[in-house]
């Protein structure tokens, strides 16, 4: 893609709204723009790397089991009152109606709705387990939304939804999805430690957050550090063996949100081991039985014919949050650092002289080959100064960029450049072709 095509609104100045890095970052690198109080547009670079990370979810899900459907953001109101949370999920809740006067919400979680669709269809304990997720947007109308789309009104998610006959397959659904995370959050460069916590208005009795440790986190967290140095669980992971082993080893360290901390147990981890900190929630999975299949009937036939409700789990991926979350890990001064699996290009092509024949040939020729190789370039081909393209690929924070200009060109070499590490290298055009794919394919 040509830079001289793109929508890419960047700005030069800080808005004075944005508290936290992410969200100014995020303005200034052209990726959203705020139209109203918590609820945003989304331009085409920050749409890429959206799209991305719903990718990633949606791969790690389907390998965990799950099946994706999709719901309506509008529900009807009458499913709520039969699980009894219409009256008592407060404000944050955007109730509506429509032109008949049916009283309707945007829904703010999907726990009714996928019960009901369950209960219209499953008979038998022959059809379990089940995991049903989407991927869809929703709405809570925070009282007061700030640090972007880190606390918005609208955002997108990741809500699946367990079925089994007793709590010991609901106990196996919750680990399969506790080890869908950890592989999740990993693949975006992110080091995501489950901790536990309080099920609030979802309700349940077995409940964990999975945290990004960042300054701006709207908690406090208290956790061992052994838990940092656990092995991610491998892409060949067998999601229908037993992952009790998995699941002990991540949840034996000490970790928990300030709604859970228990102050004993932490101090009985070694003091240079404990570790306090600030943290993103990015994830949250809950076990709550029956807490809607009894109210809503939402039951089975069990291998004796005898009908009981099913044992319920739901798993929550923030989307849209966790765009935010991949900035306040990855950046420095000069803007974002993406890892590449969810960057919006893996190579800023930056042509230090458009106009030039020779420059202008070698780029071309350099985009080709890489394109043909299933890497994604961004060509930088505006006419302007070079310290202003250095500037604008920092900002917008492309994993590697590659230089070419005249004089270069004229020695036989171009340059390269490492986002993350700042590390540079002049080489041959074909030695940045061979290695950007060599790096870009690991």
């Amino acid at each position: 893609m040509r830079l001289s095509r793109t929508f890419l609104p960047i700005l030069k100045e800080t808005p004075k709204e944005a508290e936290i890095v992410s969200h100014r970052l995020m303005l200034r690198a052209g990726l959203i723009r705020q139209e109203a109080a918590g609820i945003y547009a989304w331009l085409p670079f920050g749409l890429r790397v959206l799209r991305k990370i719903e990718q990633i979810v949606r791969e790690e899900q389907n390998r965990a089991g799950a099946q994706e459907l999709l719901m309506p953001t509008i529900q009807p109101a009458d499913l709520w009152r039969e699980s009894g949370r219409y009256d008592a999920y407060g404000k944050e809740m955007l109730r509506i109606a429509d032109r008949h006067e049916r009283e309707m919400l945007y829904g703010p979680t999907n726990e009714e709705m996928i019960t009901d669709i369950f209960r219209a269809s499953v008979r038998s304990y022959k059809d379990l387990p089940m995991n049903l997720y989407h991927i869809q947007w929703k709405f809570r109308d925070e009282v007061r939304p700030r640090f972007g789309i880190m606390r918005g009104r609208e955002f997108l998610m990741k809500d699946a939804y367990s079925f089994d006959l007793d709590k010991e397959g609901a106990r196996h659904a919750y680990n399969r999805m506790f080890v869908a995370y950890l592989r999740t959050f990993a693949r975006m460069g992110l080091q995501a430690i489950p901790m536990r916590a309080d099920t609030g208005p979802i309700g349940g009795d077995m409940s964990h957050e999975f945290i990004i440790l960042a300054s701006t986190g709207e908690s406090e967290v208290f956790c061992d550090k052994a838990i940092l140095d656990l092995p991610i669980p491998g892409e060949d992971t067998d999601f229908d063996s037993d992952l009790t082993p998995v699941i002990d080893a991540w949840t034996t360290p000490y970790a928990a949100t300030d709604e859970m901390h228990d102050a004993s147990a932490y101090e009985a981890v070694a003091e240079d081991a404990r570790m306090s900190a600030r943290g993103i929630e990015v994830g949250h999975i809950f076990y709550f039985g029956t807490k809607y299949s009894e109210p809503m009937g939402a039951k089975v036939a069990g291998p004796d014919g005898v009908e009981v409700p099913v044992h319920m789990g739901s798993y929550g991926v923030g989307v849209s949050r966790l765009l935010g979350a991949i900035i306040e890990a990855h950046h420095d001064e000069a803007g974002i650092k993406w890892p590449a699996s969810v960057a919006p290009f893996h190579v800023g092509l930056i042509n230090l002289k458009p106009g030039d024949a020779e420059s202008d040939a070698a780029c071309a020729d350099l985009e080709r080959q890489l394109t043909a190789a299933g890497i994604e370039v961004l060509v930088d081909d505006v006419d302007t100064r070079a310290g202003a393209k250095f500037a604008t690929m920092d900002l917008i924070g492309l994993p590697w960029q590659l230089i070419v200009g005249p004089r270069g060109l004229k020695e036989g070499v171009v340059e390269i450049k490492n986002r993350a590490s700042g590390e540079r290298s002049t080489v041959s055009p074909q030695e940045a072709v061979t290695r950007l794919v060599g790096e870009l394919a690991s």
